[in-house]
Formats: structure tokens, sequence, C-alpha cells
């Protein structure tokens, strides 16, 4: 299925949030992710499934001083 990853269109066989932000490297990062303009909390990633022209914004969160 086609998704919109952070504004580009990319092709992914993921069929929840979860696997697909373990196939894009950010499985076991902080990560706010906002799925067709609604935020996810961290433990709703798993069961969120994907769909077919789904819109996904990844951020990562980071530190520093």
């Amino acid at each position: 299925m086609t998704i919109t990853l952070n504004g580009k269109k990319q092709d992914t066989t993921a069929a929840t949030v979860g696997e697909l932000l373990k196939s894009i490297g950010l499985g076991d990062r902080p990560v706010v992710v906002e799925h067709n303009q609604r935020a996810l909390l961290p433990r709703e990633h798993a069961q969120t499934t994907l769909g077919e022209g789904d819109v996904i914004e990844v951020v990562q969160i980071t530190a520093g001083g």
C-alpha cells in the first residue's frame, strides 16, 4: 500500500504504525506520531492499523543543551 510519511509518498507492507516505525528504524526510539491528523499515544502504535492513503507524521524526540 502507499501512504504519505512526513510529506513523501512511500510504499509499505507494514500493517500497523508500530510495524512502520520498526521498518524505518524508529521502533525503539521516543517519537511523536500523528496518524491522519490524530496524535497517537505510544501504547496505540501497535494497535493502530494502516490503510491505503493514510498520512503519517513522525517526529523524533531529542534532548540537548
